[in-house]
């Protein structure tokens, strides 16, 4: 079936397949992680720690997750990365946690990393339900933006940029202080033609949004779900 295995080919699904252990599969992980780094640093920073800090413990725990260290501890089969993503992060800090804690009571001296100076990165217990709206928030708006520039580099690739930017209000929603006979003015189309070609680029940047969803669930039945987990995180 054409559309499965189109699916098939997805960067989670790589992971979730190859239990993350191939080069392919590493790769495919490390893409996901640049993505969607801002999630995690606003999950760290909802917490109470500075942008340094938060971007510091960022980094500490996505070379962990590179290096393989916390993978194989999720749920892989039914899990999307969105959901393994800050269950991993959670994991991390409460090790951070337990490893300061240890050293508070005297244990041995070691070499020093990251993860070995919590203490002085302020690190308390991740179960705020702020925090987690925070990162779902900052989530959504990385796929919206994601799903932006996938729309962008096709029509500026197009030679239509003056039509991007133009038109773009229409799906980014600031387009009330916008009208469409302007925008029609502005490129020499006219109204009608305006409309259509906004219908057009709203079903482009949904298609795209969508692509980008697909990279991070383990199943083509997840992607609507997480559409709309998406919508409503921006709506709340």
């Amino acid at each position: 079936m054409p559309g499965t295995e189109k699916f098939a080919a997805t960067r989670w699904t790589l992971v979730v397949k190859a239990r993350g252990d191939d080069a392919v599969a590493q790769s495919a992980l490390s893409e996901l992680c640049e993505a969607y780094y801002a999630p995690v640093v606003t999950f760290l920073r909802s917490e109470g720690r500075d942008e340094d800090t938060a971007r510091e413990l960022a980094h500490g725990f996505f070379e962990r997750v590179l290096a393989g260290g916390s993978l194989r501890g999720a749920d892989r089969e039914r899990g999307r990365f969105r959901s393994y993503l800050l269950g991993a992060v959670k994991h991390f800090l409460g090790d951070m946690r337990d490893r300061s804690a240890a050293d508070k009571r005297g244990g041995g001296v070691a070499p020093v990393s990251l993860e070995d100076t919590a203490s002085g990165l302020n690190v308390p217990a991740p179960e705020s339900p702020d925090s987690e709206r925070a990162y779902d928030r900052q989530w959504a708006l990385t796929i919206i933006a994601r799903g932006l520039a996938i729309v962008e580099v096709e029509l500026c690739g197009a030679g239509k940029e003056a039509m991007f930017e133009t038109l773009k209000p229409w799906i980014t929603g600031e387009s009330a202080a916008n009208s469409q006979a302007a925008a029609a003015e502005a490129l020499h189309m006219g109204e009608g033609a305006v409309k259509v070609a906004i219908h057009r680029l709203r079903q482009r940047f949904r298609a795209a949004v969508k692509a980008e969803i697909a990279q991070t669930v383990p199943a083509e039945s997840d992607i609507d779900d997480e559409l709309r987990h998406l919508i409503a995180v921006l709506a709340a």
